[in-house]
């Protein structure tokens, strides 16, 4: 067959062609630029089928999507049938043309033709809703495209010039050769004048993977060169080139397309090895369990990943050996029979097979997996009592204590809502006097006493409890009755403690009341009916130690006057707490309050409030408020009368007092001027009681000079008041400011003495008196008494480094710097009266010194100054004529040579 561009093409798989319908077809994608003729009703109904479309399948059957370029109007199904997607008349529209098109999800190839609908009156049928046709697609003209059809009715195909057209070229994977192996030859018509040379390109050519395919560059032979893995690559995409010698380009290219075709040559794996369920026991039959899955590398298009499941084993085999049974296509495990029992068995498990090639035992490869179904608790066994009666004690008035254990069994899975238990009492405690919790861990009844019992008025209880769970019962079980008990509690009889009544117990009396009066009598009561016991009474609490009560019979008296104005009373009432106590065993007692309330009487007179105050020394403003002060309470206290003593007769005429209202009134001045002082003005106040009370009391005011406010400002209201509180801020003042000066005196004496002690003991030769006598004309007490650091005669180089000593201190007939024996060192703070011994020990040490230079001096300790009579320390000892030297003289160098002159002067004694 020639094609456009004079190309021949010889192919090892033909072209397959159709005359089904109006025309012939290609079978390679494109779009055919015939149009297709289809007369449809005038009037469409949404849902109506128009046409069918197909496709001859070249090997694709089922696996093509159709496409309408108008879904608006027209849709078309996965069967290729288009139908209106919504009523209108076509006539409205004339002619309608649309683009149907095919698509391989696969390969993505695409195959398009245009289809022309026309209304006509005579069209096809209406098979759209509502009507009675069936809606079948065996009623739909057929076309089928895309690519030739036959133009007109007689029956010849008509030719299109076009591009090569190659159908795709099916290889079998894992193909054993020889190889290469040839799978196409590629030849151009135009090769007959001229030499030409073929290429191939694309992934598995020229591209990763490379060298798959390989093509005679001069036959055009295409090959492939080792086996194909479909698992790793399903297609190859390729493109055959032809060019002359000059490499000039001779044909387009063409498409090639390799589809490895599918073996079976791998084995089903499941997603998991182990799978888990659950099922509820008691389930009926085709009850849904789990489903297991598995995967195939296979082509899932074709038997070798069509997978088939089955179950190979059940353990255990009870109550039957087909307990599950498994959807061979969908993996999904479901009961078929019933008898599952949590209590029997808790668990299945079960050996799941897949098998590939459809589940064909001979050809298709297995593999296994592992199915585990736990069988999960519902609640089908109700508790149990584990005995028809229990029984019980408690002792009266107790609460909150366990008086008996019920304990239940249930076969259920325990610590689940379907095994604890839930207990109620149905009768025998109609006043709620017990609880029935349940312990979480035991899942026992606890019986316990909620609310006090009185032995006096039931001794005994018989209680009716039933036992339920948290959950209500499964719906297929059916019980005849609820599992209960019955509980015998026995009451026991205790002491109880008396008890007062009322309590508080409250009387009315006046204060005042002398003692030995007789008040009341407060008797408690014994509960405890059946034991003869006596009470004795007793008080416990009497703040004022006012009361007595009889011990044997109760009765109340005072032993104290009753004051209502007393600290012990709050609010006009006084409490009192007695204790009733009885003999039993053990014994046991109560408590009463009697709560006493006090009328008042007048028996507090009042007096004048504030009792300080100050006025200024002229009339205005000297005006001063005053008020009364009276213990007592209405009637017995104001309105109250204010007057002025008649004693001393000044009072009155320097003051007078004005009443402002029942409990004020006004003090002022009745002269035009007062010398400024203190003044007592007598006050007589009266109150308003029945038999009134009165009592004069003094009111002290301070007349001062005032400013033009009012206020006080000479000196002698201070001097008249004592030191007031300015004064003593002053005085406070003073008092820190000299411990101020005092310290920094401390201070500075302490610096002083630190700076004189911490000088230097070597100084410049000339400026040196440290050895010598500062004061000529003081005598002292003596060396002793002298506050003179005696340390510091001691070795200077122990005092100070000679590295470390500035250039001009060290004396010239100074040692030389060389390791030395060690000469002793005198203490920091030696006490004077051993400076004697050092200086012996210096002698000692640098008498037996071999490299003692001979200078004049053993030690050098400081510089002496010239001039000095006591000469060279050196000839105390060192020289042998020293015994004659006189030191009598150093007697009269004063106290600080006494010590000197003891040692060396005098006699031999």
């Amino acid at each position: 067959m020639y094609l456009k561009g004079g190309v021949l093409l010889t192919l090892l798989a033909a072209f397959q062609i159709s005359t089904e319908g109006r025309g012939t077809q290609l079978c390679k994608p494109g779009f055919s630029e015939d149009v297709y003729h289809a007369a449809v009703s005038e009037n469409l109904t949404e849902g109506q089928p128009l046409l069918k479309v197909r496709f001859v399948d070249c090997g694709r059957s089922g696996r093509l999507r159709y496409e309408s370029s108008d879904p608006a109007d027209f849709r078309i199904g996965d069967d290729g049938v288009l139908y209106a997607a919504r009523s209108f008349r076509a006539s409205t529209l004339r002619a309608v043309s649309l683009v149907v098109g095919a698509r391989d999800p696969d390969t993505q190839e695409r195959w398009q033709t245009r289809i022309k609908l026309t209304p006509t009156a005579s069209g096809a049928p209406q098979h759209g809703r509502g009507s009675g046709a069936p809606d079948t697609p065996q009623q739909v003209r057929e076309i089928v495209f895309p690519l030739w059809h036959a133009a007109g009715g007689d029956g010849l195909l008509k030719r299109t010039r076009r591009d090569w057209v190659i159908p795709a070229i099916n290889v079998p994977e894992n193909s054993r050769g020889p190889f290469p192996q040839e799978l196409v030859r590629i030849r151009s018509d135009r090769d007959k004048n001229r030499l030409l040379r073929y290429s191939v390109t694309g992934p598995g050519a020229d591209q990763p993977p490379t060298g798959i395919f390989i093509i005679n560059p001069i036959s055009g032979q295409l090959s492939v060169t080792k086996p194909l893995d479909r698992e790793q690559i399903s297609n190859f995409h390729l493109r055959a080139h032809a060019v002359d010698l000059n490499g000039n380009q001779v044909e387009n290219p063409i498409d090639i397309v390799v589809n490895v075709i599918d073996m079976n040559d791998n084995r089903p794996e499941f997603i998991h090895q182990i799978w888990n369920g659950t099922v509820a026991e008691g389930r009926k039959p085709g009850t849904y369990v789990m489903t297991v899955t598995s995967v195939d590398k296979d082509d899932p298009g074709t038997a070798n990943g069509i997978l088939r499941y089955k179950i190979l084993s059940q353990n255990p085999e009870i109550p039957s050996s087909n307990m599950f049974t498994i959807n061979n296509k969908t993996g999904g495990i479901i009961t078929v029979a019933a008898g599952l029992d949590r209590e029997k068995v808790q668990q299945y498990t079960l050996i799941i097979q897949a098998t590939d090639m459809e589940g064909n035992p001979t050809y298709g490869l297995s593999n296994t997996a592992t199915a585990v179904i736990k069988v999960t608790d519902v609640n089908d066994n109700p508790p149990e009592f584990t005995a028809d009666t229990f029984y019980g004690e408690v002792p009266e008035n107790r609460v909150n204590v366990i008086v008996a254990n019920l304990t239940v069994t249930d076969k259920d899975q325990p610590n689940t809502a379907a095994w604890n238990a839930v207990y109620k009492i149905t009768g025998g405690d109609a006043t709620g006097r017990f609880s029935v919790p349940t312990d979480p861990t035991t899942n026992e009844g606890l019986v316990t006493v909620v609310k006090p019992i009185d032995y006096e008025i039931s001794r005994t209880f018989v209680l009716t409890v039933v036992a339920e769970n948290e959950v209500p019962l499964d719906n297929n079980i059916h019980l005849t009755r609820q599992s209960t008990a019955t509980v015998t509690i026995k009451v026991i009889d205790v002491n109880e403690s008396p008890y007062f009544e009322p309590n508080p117990k409250l009387i009315k009396l006046e204060e005042g009341l002398p003692a030995e009066s007789m008040l009341t009598t407060y008797t408690a009561q014994d509960p405890d009916r059946f034991m003869q016991q006596t009470i004795r009474y007793s008080k416990l609490s009497d703040p004022a130690n006012w009361l007595k009560i009889n011990p044997a019979n109760g009765r109340i008296s005072t032993i104290a006057v009753l004051d209502r104005e007393s600290p012990y009373v709050k609010n006009n009432l006084y409490n009192v707490t007695f204790l009733a106590s009885d003999n039993g065993v053990p014994p046991a007692s109560g408590t009463g309050t009697l709560q006493i309330y006090l009328l008042d009487i007048n028996d507090n007179a009042p007096h004048v409030y504030p009792q300080e105050a100050e006025v200024c020394e002229k009339p205005e403003p000297n005006a001063i408020n005053i008020t009364a002060v009276d213990w007592d309470i209405n009637p017995n206290a104001g309105p109250f009368s204010f007057e002025l003593a008649n004693k001393p007769a000044d009072v009155k005429k320097n003051w007078t007092i004005t009443r402002l209202s029942g409990d004020y009134a006004q003090l002022s001045l009745k002269i035009g001027f007062l010398e400024s002082g203190i003044y007592e003005i007598p006050i007589t106040i009266m109150d308003s009681g029945n038999l009134p009370m009165f009592n004069t009391s003094y009111l002290r005011v301070k007349v001062c000079q005032c400013d033009h406010n009012g206020d006080c400002t000479d000196v002698e209201r201070i001097i008249a008041a004592g030191l007031g509180t300015g004064a003593i801020i002053s005085i406070l003042l003073c008092i820190i400011i000299l411990l101020i000066l005092v310290l920094l005196f401390v201070v500075w004496m302490k610096r002083r003495d630190k700076e004189r002690q911490a000088k230097q003991l070597l100084i410049d030769p000339e400026d040196d008196v440290r050895d010598n006598i500062l004061k000529y004309d003081e005598e002292g007490d003596g060396e002793e008494d002298q506050d003179y650091d005696l340390s510091q005669l001691q070795q200077p180089d122990t005092v100070e480094p000679d590295t470390i000593k500035p250039v001009g201190i060290r004396r010239l007939d100074e040692r030389p710097i060389h390791p030395e024996p060690q000469y002793p060192v005198r203490s920091a703070a030696p006490h004077p009266g051993d400076i004697g011994d050092f200086i012996n020990e210096g002698l000692k040490a640098a008498d037996n010194d071999p490299t003692a230079p001979p200078y004049d001096s053993l030690l050098v300790f400081d510089y002496e100054g010239s001039g000095s009579t006591a000469g060279s320390l050196s000839s105390l000892n060192s020289s042998s004529s020293g015994g004659d030297q006189d030191y009598d003289y150093l007697n009269d160098w004063g106290p600080r040579f006494k010590k000197l002159a003891d040692m060396y002067g005098g006699s031999d004694d």
